[in-house]
Parts: structure tokens; sequence; C-alpha cells
């Protein structure tokens, strides 16, 4: 049973959607999707994806990628603890149902978010993991408060607690004993394939090199603006180009000062087994997030992502990637430029061999692999303590 943060099908999956897709190989896997913590606006995102979720949640648990998903119908006002027990007792009585139909006992209750601490009682879980990806609270229209105190309670009652940045493991630490620091990986066996010959995205390749590539969510409270149109202004003889969807998380997202710039391209979304294609053009793959409360706990999967296809790395000096190989960073546009023109001189067929066979020891398999032995450990500590 893994509660989300997000839903399953999504623009950008993240670390739950591939763990969970793998664990379904050899496990039934019961995905509940995001229980609507951030609170919504009256734009059309929003409100399309409420109607989406209303129509979801009551056809009950189906079938997708080989797991169940369902779709918890909350009210997002979790400020309020009368919403908070309602929405309890809502989810409650979804799960219920959805185990009973599938004939889910005893399950591991695997939580991206502390919320899940409701689920316990009618759970009756065998095992109890925490997956800290991010600093939830610390995102805009998130009620901070009542999610840092589910955090305390839910990490203190998890068999394990994985974190995916030492800035997060650091924080868990102070909650739990059992922190095991985890970083975002990557399906490098997918991504090595941009090192074979074959078609690069035609987008891309109507452009100019060198090509500087950053793929991902294009949101406000992430990606630093006004350091890519400094960057873009500097050198005008580059191409920089942003794939990916525009303002999930942050509908209000005003992306027109990059349009603005003649040669910043913003290409749209592609599906995750294209991107190998958009990589096999790019010369520098680039990471140009804020350094802000939100971002200082991120570990960016497209780190192993670009590195498992022999691109260079170029980013801010996120905290997360401090002692990471493979990455160059800068804190301002100048420093960017430097940075991206010494990765451009090293850009070789050799280089990028070895930059990605750097990457295949960051694989999800080989992460799936030390999760199982921290989870049997716990599994002995619990017998041992009963």
């Amino acid at each position: 049973m893994c509660v989300g943060f997000a839903d399953w099908n999504t623009e950008l999956w993240t670390n739950q959607h591939h763990l969970m897709h793998r664990l379904a190989d050899q496990n039934a896997v019961l995905f509940v999707e995001s229980l609507g913590l951030r609170r919504p606006q009256l734009a059309s995102r929003d409100l399309s994806r409420m109607a989406r979720r209303l129509l979801a949640g009551l056809r009950g648990p189906r079938e997708i990628d080989g797991l169940h998903v369902i779709s918890p119908l909350v009210i997002p006002l979790h400020r309020h603890a009368a919403v908070r027990a309602f929405n309890q007792i809502l989810l409650r009585a979804l799960v219920r149902r959805a185990t009973r139909r599938l004939g889910m006992t005893d399950p591991v209750l695997w939580a991206y978010v502390p919320q899940a601490e409701m689920l316990m009682q009618t759970l009756k879980p065998s095992l109890i993991i925490y997956h800290c990806v991010d600093d939830i609270a610390a995102q805009e229209r998130i009620d901070g408060a009542s999610f840092k105190e589910a955090e305390e309670r839910f990490a203190k009652s998890a068999d394990i607690v994985l974190a995916s940045s030492k800035p997060l493991a650091q924080r868990m630490r102070q909650l739990s004993e059992n922190v095991i620091y985890a970083p975002n990986v990557a399906d490098v066996d997918l991504f090595a394939r941009a090192l074979q010959p074959g078609p690069v995205d035609a987008a891309l390749q109507a452009l100019p090199s060198p090509r500087i590539v950053f793929t991902g969510a294009i949101v406000s409270i992430k990606v630093d603006f006004d350091m890519v149109v400094a960057l873009a202004r500097l050198r005008r003889e580059w191409s920089l180009v942003l794939v990916g969807p525009i303002g999930p998380g942050d509908p209000t997202t005003d992306v027109s000062p990059l349009r603005a710039e003649p040669n910043i391209h913003l290409i749209g979304h592609r599906p995750h087994d294209r991107l190998p294609e958009v990589l096999r053009g790019a010369d520098v793959g680039l990471i140009p997030y804020l350094i802000n409360r939100l971002t200082s706990s991120i570990f960016p999967m497209k780190v192993y992502e670009y590195l498992a296809a022999g691109v260079p790395v170029v980013a801010t000096p996120l905290p997360s990637l401090q002692g990471v190989s493979g990455i160059a960073t800068a804190a301002d546009a100048a420093g960017i430029a430097a940075a991206i023109e010494q990765a451009l001189a090293a850009s070789g067929e050799q280089h990028r061999r070895e930059r990605s066979e750097q990457a295949s020891k960051h694989s999800w398999d080989k992460r799936l692999d030390e999760i199982g032995a921290a989870v049997l450990g716990a599994e002995q500590k619990r017998r041992a303590r009963a």
C-alpha cells in the first residue's frame, strides 16, 4: 500500500512512480493518489484535475501499469481540524473497501506523505516505511504546521525512514533512529540509449548547437527564470532548451520572460521513454534551480538521467549536490556560462561514455536491492520485539 503525493497518470514520473512500478513486478501494489495537500486555486489546471479526481474516486480501484490505483475523495482544506477528521473517515472507508476487494491483509505501508498515519489502525501494516523525498511543508499553499506535526508522529512510528537528500536525512534523524540516505537514481539503461545511434528529437534537431537542455517541470517556484534569461543574453549563440510541462503544482507560473528571448526554446513535454532522443542531441544538461527552502532539500532525478545519457551536468549549487561527482555548479549566470564552456570542451565520445558508466551505479534496481535489505532487517527487528 503506497500513499503518494501525486496522481498516477501525471505528466512527470517521480520516485514513487518508478519504485512502485518496479515493485509491482513481484508484489500486489495498491497506490493511493495525492491526498490534495496543496490548497487548490481557481485555475484551469486545478479545476480540471479536481473534476478528474471526482470521477476517478467514484470508480474505485482501477488497474494501471500492473498495479491498482485509487483516488481518494478528500476536501483539500487540511488546516481545519473538522475537515481533517472528515477526510480521515472518507479515506479509511475507501481503503478498507479497496483492500477487501483486492484481498490485501497486513500490507507494507509505504508512504510519501505522513498523513498516511490515519490508515495505520485500518490497515494494521506489517511494516511502515516513510519515504521522504521533498520538504513538502515548504511548498506554497501547504498547511506547513499541520504537515510537520503529522510528519513528526509518522516518522517516529515508521520502521524505516528513507531520505532522498542529505539535508532531509539530517532532519529525519532528529525524528527516527532508522534513517537511510537514499538519493534519487535513474533508469540508467533507458537513458544510456542516448549513446547509441538513433533519432534526435525533431524540435531539438532543428535548433543550432550548442544545445543547453533542461528537462522537467517548468515552474517558477523551482526554476530560476531570471538566471536562465541572463544566461541567454550572455550567450546568444547558445540554444537554451526547456523540455517539460509548464506549471504543474504551480499554475500561476508565467513563462513570458522566457519566451521573450530568441534563444530560449520551450518545446513542450516529452514522455519519459522519449527523453533519450532529447538528450542524444543535447550538449549540456542544465539544472537551473533557485536556492530556497523548497529546493534546498531536493536531489533532482535528472542528475543521473543526464549522466547516464553521457551529458555533462551544470547546476546551481543545491545543498544536496555537494560532493556528488560529475557535476559542475555555479551560483549566477556568469558562473554557469563558464561552467558550460568547460563542459563543452570535454564533450568527446569517450567523456560521454565515462559519464554513463559512472551513472550505471545509480539505478532503480540497485536502489531497490538496498531498500530490500533494509526491509529484511526491519522485519527481523519486529519479530525480535514480538
